[in-house]
């Protein structure tokens, strides 16, 4: 077997679980073994809340949406934005093929002392599972970049910073396997061995999992994906994945880790 064919196998075990065709295979290594919790109300000052003083506090970050990525291999997540509010789990900042994971901010907060907290998504289920880290605890950028899958159109339309790039017809879930909406992002980049095969010529693996296949082999995670067939596009016709046809998938390529993506119906 060539090094290519090998990474092709391997590649393509990160993204056997996830819910868009119909062939089984080992599932990938697990990467939270705790289901996310609901946040306890914290005794927290929110960011932008006024101070006993009357002067408000400076924002934690700017307007804008930002990702963070861990400092360290295990990321300590907390219940709220205080260090009073128990820890929830360290949680692993590598997906299974190796990359470092950078989670959506999805909101701020200062504790008590006015140190910074971040609330990010975490890929897990159930989805829009998040928890609050400490900044110092990660590294922060903006992302420029957005998805948005409108499931009514069947279409996927990407921006970058702020303007259309690309806005593609696209194969969405059966009515019994449908695609989840909400917000989610990018959880992994897989490149492919074959075009011709499942998942084409790349997938981007999100942090979101099908509504309905919860017994599928890795959970029923959602992706980006290519396909050879054509006509898929603008059709009901995964098991929840959203399939780009693989010329237009090449353009999605360099889309990089956290970039928000959204469906909607």
């Amino acid at each position: 077997m060539t090094s290519r064919r090998l990474l092709g196998a391997l590649l393509v075990g990160v993204l056997a679980g996830a819910a868009c065709s119909g062939a089984s295979a080992t599932p990938p290594p697990t990467v939270a073994s705790t289901s996310a919790a609901p946040a306890r109300h914290v005794a927290a000052r929110a960011a932008g809340a006024v101070a006993a003083d009357s002067a408000a506090p400076d924002p934690v970050l700017p307007n804008g949406t930002f990702v963070a990525r861990s400092r360290t291999p295990w990321l300590t997540i907390w219940r709220g934005p205080s260090t009073d509010a128990g820890t929830r789990w360290s949680f692993p900042t590598r997906n299974p093929v190796g990359q470092t994971l950078e989670f959506l901010v999805a909101k701020t907060a200062r504790d008590e002392r006015g140190d910074p907290w971040l609330r990010i998504r975490l890929p897990i289920r159930p989805n829009g599972a998040a928890g609050w880290v400490r900044m110092g605890a990660v590294t922060v950028r903006r992302t420029r970049q957005r998805i948005v899958v409108d499931l009514s159109d069947r279409t996927l339309r990407y921006y970058r910073d702020g303007r259309l790039q690309h806005d593609f017809t696209v194969g969405i879930g059966r009515p019994e396997t449908p695609t989840a909406v909400g917000t989610f992002f990018v959880w992994a980049q897989v490149p492919q061995a074959s075009p011709s095969g499942p998942y084409g010529v790349f997938a981007l693996g999100l942090s979101g999992f099908s509504p309905v296949l919860k017994d599928w082999p890795g959970g029923g995670r959602m992706a980006i994906h290519g396909t050879s067939n054509p006509g898929d596009r603008g059709q009901m016709v995964s098991h929840g994945c959203v399939r780009v046809y693989n010329d237009d998938m090449v353009d999605l390529r360099r889309v990089p880790l956290g970039t928000p993506v959204v469906i909607k119906r």
